[in-house]
């Protein structure tokens, strides 16, 4: 165990042990150079399979870093701009309608003051929904009804189901987690000339070597996917205990082809991959895919002023803004590290976490599988101890 980061590790194993994670990796970068990898606990803690680096994750929203790349690309091609508005691309989603406020009709909208853009798509500011995020609402339902979140679409038929429904706000004026990287996805399929996932292997995976990131897990690695798990207690992240959970997010995901690639939540992949898509985007990073001047501009906080990020079941979250692919810091909040001024962040509802300080230039890949485990408690400690242990390098 190195000693600098031996806080870290320990905490690791404090998180397996007390039944709040089954098993964790991580890996923890100064600059470009990968400065620490470990491994704690099981990807399959009934069958006593220990967590190896070459284990396979569901990285859910993960996923929205590799399309944003994929955007970044083709805007540094000319291929598309970030302020082109929507229907340049995909002429179904132009003339919106946006709800009104305390509306209970979808009839009741209002035309939107403005096109949707790529640049609203990419920070959360389009008026798109997720729904899911708040169940019971009017938006909820109707993507339900035309089954805007279903895999057994494809991305060109996601656009046809979201061309009817109303905006839940206008254009760029606040901030609501979406659909919208799916939307990009379709975009990128658009811009390319080639599927989502074919332009990614090429574009994205290929240049990385990240050879163990797709949709679809082929049979010969199957048997190093690990096992999802839930808390014991959906309301208390902290209380101890898991259980396995069988077909989610959908029976046979990510095991069997399905119509739809989602930029917003579809891959699979593993440590070492999520560290070579994160170390890609570190100031001189050997391995860049894209300019210095688009990885900062990615870094920038896209959102108007007074506008932060937010949650339905949390509410808004003071500080942080929203950059083109991930989270802003402004201010740090009580959780925050200290020095975390400045970070992109973002992660997966299952645990998976990257971040990335240009202004400490460090960075940290956090691996996990339990449901919800978006923002943990544990997330943030082990933020908090990789900033203490990196910063101490320097």
């Amino acid at each position: 165990m190195s000693t600098p980061f031996k806080a870290v590790h320990q905490a690791m194993q404090a998180w397996v042990d007390a039944g709040i994670l089954a098993g964790a990796s991580c890996a923890l970068l100064s600059g470009a150079d990968v400065v620490d990898r470990h491994c704690a606990g099981w990807a399959d803690q009934e069958a006593g399979v220990a967590l190896r680096e070459d284990h396979l994750f569901r990285i859910f929203s993960n996923t929205k870093l590799v399309t944003t790349v994929a955007v970044m690309q083709l805007a540094e091609q000319g291929r598309l701009a970030l302020d082109d508005a929507v229907e340049r691309h995909l002429p179904a989603l132009g003339r919106r309608r946006v709800l009104r406020p305390d509306a209970t009709r979808l009839d009741d909208s209002v035309p939107a003051r403005r096109s949707i853009t790529l640049r609203h798509l990419l920070c959360h500011s389009s008026g798109l929904s997720y729904g899911f995020l708040d169940p019971g609402s009017l938006i909820y339902q109707a993507y339900s009804a035309r089954r805007v979140m279903h895999a057994d679409s494809s991305l060109e038929g996601l656009i046809e189901s979201l061309a009817p429904l109303p905006l839940t706000f206008h254009p760029g004026e606040q901030w609501e987690y979406s659909i919208a990287s799916d939307v990009l996805a379709r975009v990128v399929e658009v811009a390319s000339g080639q599927r989502f996932d074919r332009y990614l292997e090429q574009a994205v995976f290929a240049p990385l070597g990240m050879a163990d990131t797709c949709f679809v897990i082929p049979p010969d690695k199957q048997d190093r996917l690990t096992i999802y798990y839930a808390g014991a207690s959906r309301s208390d992240p902290t209380a101890p205990g898991l259980r396995r959970l069988a077909g989610s997010p959908f029976p046979r995901a990510y095991l069997t082809p399905v119509a739809r690639y989602s930029g917003g939540g579809g891959l699979v992949s593993s440590l070492p991959d999520m560290v070579a898509l994160v170390r890609s985007l570190m100031p001189g990073s050997p391995s860049a895919l894209l300019r210095p001047d688009t990885v900062a501009a990615m870094m920038v906080n896209q959102l108007p002023a007074g506008v932060s990020i937010g949650f339905p079941t949390v509410g808004a979250v003071p500080g942080k803004g929203y950059g083109l692919g991930g989270a802003v810091t402004l201010r740090p909040g009580p959780g925050d590290p200290p020095a975390g001024e400045g970070e992109f962040e973002w992660g997966g509802i299952a645990g998976t976490q990257w971040w990335i300080n240009p202004r400490h230039n460090i960075a940290g890949v956090l691996m996990a599988q339990r449901q919800m485990g978006f923002w943990n408690p544990y997330t943030f400690q082990f933020k908090r101890l990789a900033y203490q242990a990196l910063l101490a390098r320097a």
